[in-house]
C-alpha cells in the first residue's frame, strides 16, 4: 500500500505539470489547445537533440527546450489563435491540424523509432520500501516549486491579476484598462513553456516516440473536463484523482489498463455533471 501511495503522490505531481499550461489557455482564452501535446513533444525532442546529440550540458538543454516551447505559444497564438478570434471550432481543429503537422516534422528529422531519454537525475531511492528513480522525485518536486511558484505569479503579480480578470470576463476587464490581447499572448507563451517543461520530465518518465503528445494530451482534457474549472488548485486536486487511479488500476487490476478508468471517470462525469465536479470558477 505505500507504494500505491508513494507512486501515486509522484505520478500525479507530475500530470499536475503536464495539465497546468493546458488550464491556462483553457481558462483564459476559452480554447481546447489541442496542440498542447505538441508543446509536450517539442520541448522532449530538443531536449534530446541538444543534450544527447550536441553534446550540451542538462541545463543548456532545459533553456533551449523551454524558449522552442515559448516560441511555439508565439507563433501559435500570433498567427492561428488571434485571426480565428471567436471561432473557437477553427481554433481547436486548427491546433489538432497543428500537431499533427508537428508529429510529421518530428518524424522527417527523427524517423519514427522510439528513442530513450537519458534520466536527468541517475539513481535510485526505497521509500517506504518502495523502489523509486531519483529522475520522477526530481520531476515531481520542479513540478509542486513550479506550480506554487504559478500560483504566486497568479494571485500577487499584476500580470496574474490581469489574467484572472480575463479568464472571468473579456468585457470588464477592457473597460477596466486590460489589453485582453496582451494577456493572452503572456498566457500562450507561459502555456508553452509550462509544456516543454513538462514534456522533458515526461519523456524521462517514458520514452521519446512521434505520437508521446497523444498520452498528455489526454490527461490534460481529462482535468478539464473532470476539474470544470481553470483554477490552479483545481489542476492539482483532479491531476491527483487521475494519477492515484492510474497507478490503482495498474498495480492491483493490470497494466494494460492504464488510462482506460480516467476516460470512464470522463464519460461519467460529462453524462452526470457536465460542469464538472467543481463548476467553473476563475483562475
Amino acid at each position: 500500500m505505500s507504494q500505491v501511495v508513494i507512486q501515486g503522490l509522484l505520478l500525479s505531481g507530475l500530470y499536475s505539470l503536464i495539465a497546468i499550461g493546458f488550464t491556462l489557455i483553457f481558462s483564459v482564452g476559452r480554447v481546447l489547445n489541442l496542440a498542447y501535446g505538441a508543446y509536450i513533444m517539442l520541448g522532449a525532442y530538443c531536449y534530446f537533440y541538444i543534450t544527447q546529440t550536441v553534446g550540451m550540458s542538462k541545463p543548456a538543454g532545459f533553456a533551449l527546450a523551454i524558449a522552442v516551447g515559448a516560441a511555439a505559444g508565439i507563433l501559435k497564438y500570433l498567427f492561428i489563435v488571434k485571426p480565428l478570434k471567436g471561432n473557437h471550432v477553427a481554433v481547436e481543429i486548427s491546433t489538432l491540424i497543428l500537431a499533427v503537422v508537428v508529429q510529421a516534422g518530428i518524424v522527417l528529422l527523427f524517423n519514427d523509432s522510439a528513442k530513450v531519454l537519458h534520466p536527468i537525475v541517475p539513481g535510485v531511492i526505497w521509500v517506504g520500501g518502495a523502489a523509486v528513480t531519483y529522475n520522477v522525485v526530481a520531476a515531481t518536486l520542479a513540478s509542486w516549486l513550479i506550480l506554487a511558484a504559478l500560483y504566486v505569479f497568479v494571485r500577487r503579480t499584476h500580470t496574474g491579476r490581469a489574467m484572472q480578470a480575463v479568464s472571468m470576463d473579456v468585457k470588464g476587464a477592457s473597460i477596466s484598462g486590460i489589453d485582453p490581447d496582451r494577456v493572452n499572448l503572456i498566457t500562450w507563451i507561459i502555456s508553452g513553456m509550462l509544456g516543454a517543461t513538462a514534456g522533458v520530465f515526461f519523456a524521462s518518465y517514458t520514452q521519446l516516440n512521434p505520437s508521446m503528445w497523444v498520452a498528455p494530451l489526454i490527461i490534460a482534457v481529462a482535468v478539464v473536463i473532470v476539474g470544470g474549472i481553470g483554477s490552479i488548485v483545481g489542476t492539482l486536486i483532479v491531476a491527483h484523482i487521475i494519477g492515484f487511479m492510474e497507478v490503482i488500476s495498474t498495480t492491483f487490476i493490470a497494466p494494460e489498463l492504464r488510462g482506460v478508468f480516467t476516460m470512464l471517470l470522463i464519460i461519467v462525469v460529462l453524462v452526470m455533471m457536465p460542469r464538472g465536479l467543481f463548476g467553473r470558477e476563475e483562475l
